[in-house]
């Protein structure tokens, strides 16, 4: 029998997308797939290739502007791909990669979806109903899974899954400064309390409502401080607010940080604030730090979080406040105890090997792991 391939086609390989390129490359890790992976845009880059996790990578080095339209280049390009090799199925990640695969003939293809609201145009909901025979749809949370739903209410359940985000959790943790060293790198001194955000400076982040609830408390906890690692077009309305708050002083806007999740040990706790976070990734790169963690109670962060960490309505300055001075003022047994539900959570949920066992049990890709013996 030949080595059956899997084509997996990506937008592109910009942050976090070569993450998520090596996470889904992982899942055929011990099998008998072989792993071809496309990237429509960006330049040919050996250090992208090596970083991909596949057995072949391809660079289209298409422009964003190439990729509007109808695309029939780009559909050319992966034909001729295509002809080469007999792909058992593709997974596409975005609507755009989906669009493209969905024009080869006979090639089954999962969808993968990270954000929400893809299908709220009509185009798209004609589009895939034309081939839903063709396609399965994931969505990487059950918030996002849902959305896709609710946009295609004829579909079959058992056709728009959820397949999580996951993380080398033993590698994040080995990947950590300590303590002091991050401080230092950051620019923190070692008395400091450190309520910390990371994320684009962007409505959809809900700085403001964090800087409302951080004005209420900032009084009533000594040494505390506000670091906001990120940048993006609200940075000067954001330091505007801070203020006019009165807690300028005590707000740290660092920017962006490379590998900022490096540095997570610099922090005593973690908040975000988003209003609709797909999955949150940077919360389980908080909880590899032990970080206690306050989150809005929407969105797939929610998913991480719950049980494990706090959760506020979002918009709720008064609640998130409320949850702050009681993180403020967990002990270091509480402390102990909330990180080890937390490294629970991640075991039981966002790991590899849970989440790849997930992906073979899927009933659209559970046929294929039959035929080629995949436990």
């Amino acid at each position: 029998m030949n080595q059956p391939h899997v084509l997996q086609l990506c937008h592109g390989y910009e942050p976090p997308f070569l993450d998520v390129a090596r996470q889904y490359a992982g899942l055929f890790a011990d099998t008998p797939y072989k792993v071809t992976t496309v990237y429509l845009t960006g330049e040919f880059s050996d250090q992208v290739a090596n970083e991909s996790a596949s057995d072949e990578v391809f660079f289209l080095e298409n422009t964003s502007k190439d990729v509007r339209g109808l695309k029939r280049k780009q559909i050319k390009q992966l034909q001729r791909i295509c002809e080469q090799r007999q792909f058992s199925f593709a997974i596409a990640h975005r609507f755009k990669p989906l669009y493209i695969c969905s024009h080869i003939p006979d090639l089954f293809t999962v969808g993968v979806h990270h954000a929400f609201g893809d299908y709220q145009r009509k185009t798209r909901r004609w589009f895939v109903n034309r081939r839903q025979q063709r396609l399965a749809l994931l969505g990487v949370s059950d918030a996002v899974r849902d959305d896709i739903r609710s946009c295609l209410p004829h579909w079959p359940a058992d056709h728009i899954q959820t397949l999580y985000n996951r993380v080398d959790y033993n590698q994040l943790k080995a990947n950590l400064v300590e303590r002091e060293a991050a401080r230092k790198f950051l620019g923190l001194t070692q008395d400091q309390y450190v309520f910390a955000n990371v994320g684009r400076l962007h409505p959809d982040k809900d700085q403001a409502t964090l800087l409302k609830a951080f004005a209420l408390v900032a009084g009533q906890l000594p040494n505390a401080v506000l670091a906001i690692l990120g940048q993006g077009r609200l940075e000067g309305e954001l330091k505007q607010l801070a203020q006019s708050l009165g807690i300028a002083k005590q707000v740290l806007f660092l920017g962006m940080v490379l590998e900022a999740a490096q540095y997570y040990k610099a922090f005593d706790s973690f908040v975000l604030t988003s209003d609709h976070e797909p999955f949150g990734m940077v919360l389980l790169e908080a909880m590899a730090a032990g970080l206690p963690i306050i989150a809005t109670d929407c969105g797939g962060g929610k998913e991480v979080v719950e049980g494990c960490g706090q959760l506020f309505p979002l918009g709720d300055a008064q609640q998130l406040a409320a949850h702050m001075i009681q993180i403020y003022s967990l002990s270091s047994q509480d402390k102990t105890a909330l990180a080890n539900k937390m490294d629970a959570k991640v075991t039981q949920n966002f790991s590899y090997s849970v989440v790849k066992d997930h992906f073979w049990q899927l009933p659209f890709i559970k046929p294929y792991a039959m035929t080629m013996g995949v436990a």
